[in-house]
């Protein structure tokens, strides 16, 4: 029997995902291996969120929920906003996923048709390209240029260039760790609304900013879509748990697809999830470490001769130029894996124009396996 694959089955590879795979590989064998290469907390989820689902497990609450999530999370994230941001936000508007990738889905499908045109920025989270290309939307990478972050003059330039439907921007960015400027992101969100184009502000790397507080694109308008998890800051990747605030009239449309693609995010995550936003104390512990590990690679990965290409202002993460030490950053990543045993995502993933030059580092990881990779590497470039 011949099998066929679409054209939307063609996307290009989460990079990120296969290097990590390489790692787990050579872990299997007994070699060990310091994995920088995804972004992954190293600290389990807090203490009152394991205990919440516990109970939860032992009681045996365990099933479907409304597709937009349980009430009691939805009120809490809506108090996170409250509490946090200053910005009130009703539950009814907020949406619970199964982790920020399906709210991308949700987003994509519910905004835009195929045909239409979407801006990010390059580099970005490759996850974006891919998910957009699949869906047969127009990808408009608009390359930064060594800027930091997107602004309103590349987007007004872009739109001009040929009108955009959609604009999508991450503060804090991955890969880069940039965050956008109080100011610019108001200008930024301003300039949309003027031309017409729709916003989607991921905010998954909030409360990992290192110098200035978080600023919610929805502080600037109500018609701005925002995605978030509890992922990164909150330490709970595999729970799959993430959620849209949405502007009132993509509601009901976000709920009526999410009802076929997914019934609904994990109920036994979601009650653990309530407990993750009065977890701060343990949490800042952990952000605490990341910002020890961010003072030590901002130091150290230039002495290697990998410069910064741009400010480490949040996230967990050190977009390097590799181009002292070569013009393939996907064959020196595989290098790097297999002779000094250290995981690192090759630049391709988040720019496939230039992402040949560079190279991710996360430092999610312990202070003593930054130490150690750091070490690994000059005995390695040496």
């Amino acid at each position: 029997m011949n099998v066929s694959s679409s054209r939307r089955g063609a996307v290009e590879p989460f990079h990120a995902m296969d290097v990590l795979a390489g790692a787990n590989r050579l872990i299997a064998q007994g070699i060990d291996v310091v994995s920088m290469a995804v972004g992954q907390p190293s600290d389990p989820a807090p203490a009152a969120v394991r205990r919440a689902a516990a109970e939860a497990l032992e009681r045996g609450r365990i099933g479907y929920t409304d597709a937009l999530g349980l009430m009691s999370l939805r009120e809490a994230i809506a108090r996170h906003y409250a509490e946090h941001y200053d910005v009130e936000v009703s539950p009814a508007r907020i949406a619970v996923t199964t982790g920020s990738s399906a709210a991308f889905n949700l987003a994509f499908l519910a905004m835009f048709d195929a045909g239409d045109r979407v801006a990010i920025a390059a580099p970005g989270y490759p996850a974006y390209r891919n998910i957009m290309a699949a869906l047969g939307i127009e990808v408009v990478e608009i390359e930064l240029d060594g800027a930091p972050y997107l602004d309103a003059a590349h987007l007004r330039t872009a739109h001009a260039q040929k009108p955009l439907k959609g604009v999508l921007f991450a503060s804090p960015a991955n890969p880069t760790g940039a965050v956008i400027p109080e100011r610019e992101l108001g200008e930024l969100v301003a300039t949309a609304r003027e031309l017409g184009i729709t916003v989607i502000s991921d905010e998954i790397y909030h409360r990992l900013a290192y110098g200035a507080p978080d600023r919610t694109a929805l502080a600037y308008g109500g018609e701005v879509t925002v995605i978030n998890s509890v992922s990164k800051y909150y330490c709970m990747t595999g729970w799959r748990i993430g959620w849209m605030v949405l502007p009132e009239e993509l509601v009901r449309p976000v709920e009526r697809i999410a009802q076929s693609l997914y019934i609904s995010a994990p109920e036994l995550s979601q009650i653990a999830a309530i407990e993750a936003f009065s977890a701060t104390e343990e949490l800042e512990a952990v952000k605490a470490r990341y910002a020890q590990n961010r003072e030590l690679l901002m130091r150290r990965l230039p002495e290697l001769g990998f410069p910064l290409a741009a400010p480490m202002d949040g996230a967990f993460y050190a977009f390097c130029d590799v181009s002292r030490h070569t013009n393939d950053s996907m064959a020196f990543a595989g290098r790097m894996l297999a002779e000094a045993h250290v995981a690192a995502t090759p630049g391709k993933d988040f720019d496939p124009q230039q992402g040949h030059r560079y190279i991710r580092f996360s430092y999610a990881g312990s202070h003593a396996d930054m130490i150690e990779a750091l070490a690994r590497l000059e005995r390695w470039l040496k």
